[in-house]
């Protein structure tokens, strides 16, 4: 049920999973500012009590630019009840409404497959990718640490005695040639970093 209403009538989901860096967050904020139907085509998912299912940061996003309304998706307790029809028929367990809003807000939250980086970057100009919010390539990637929570071990620097930056200057091809690699070593051995990857390659090269 899709319809556009007022922004504070909507609830944040405190046990929301996906965080966002403050960049990417700069880049969202632009997305709803510039495209004046980004917000329609991606609705804020909820449930029937306005509580947010999926899209915290673009209700958070459309909060900070001003927006009055936001576009949102209703998931009901009818929807749920058409969902468990289908599992009768599949023969698959059937769940509640609150289960299936808590399998909603991890499922929106998943990126699914990958980027061809090769025909991304022909297709596209480099800098409106970035511009857009899509990592082409940065310095980091090649160190990147998990940000789930404030448990997790702080973004390495250089001032850190385990690490130091890595840099290189390639061209063009080339870096979109290590970049497909990389990611689809990423893809075949479920490695989380780029680092990971890069390992990888530097290993197999030392069995040889």
């Amino acid at each position: 049920m899709k319809k556009e209403i007022e922004i504070g009538i909507l609830k944040t989901n405190p046990d929301n999973p996906r965080i966002i860096k403050d960049d990417k967050f700069i880049k969202l904020q632009k997305s709803i500012k510039e495209l004046s139907g980004f917000l329609e085509l991606r609705p804020i998912i909820v449930d029937e009590d306005m509580v947010v299912l999926g899209g915290n940061m673009r209700l958070k996003a459309a909060e900070s630019v001003g927006k009055k309304e936001v576009w949102i998706d209703i998931f009901t307790k009818d929807m749920s009840d058409k969902m468990n029809e289908e599992a009768i028929k599949q023969g698959r367990k059937q769940k509640t409404y609150l289960e299936y809003c808590e399998e909603i807000i991890i499922r929106d939250n998943i990126s699914s497959g990958e980027w061809e980086w090769v025909a991304l970057t022909q297709n596209f100009n480099t800098n409106d990718l970035i511009e857009w919010g899509l990592d082409v390539w940065s310095n980091d990637d090649l160190l990147e640490v998990d940000e789930i929570n404030n448990n997790q071990p702080e973004k390495p620097s250089m001032t850190h005695d385990d690490y130091s930056a890595f840099e290189i200057i390639m061209l063009h091809d080339n870096k979109l040639k290590l970049l497909s690699v990389l990611n689809n070593i990423k893809t075949k051995l479920s490695l989380e970093k780029q680092e990971e990857a890069l390992m990888e390659l530097v290993l197999n090269y030392d069995r040889k």
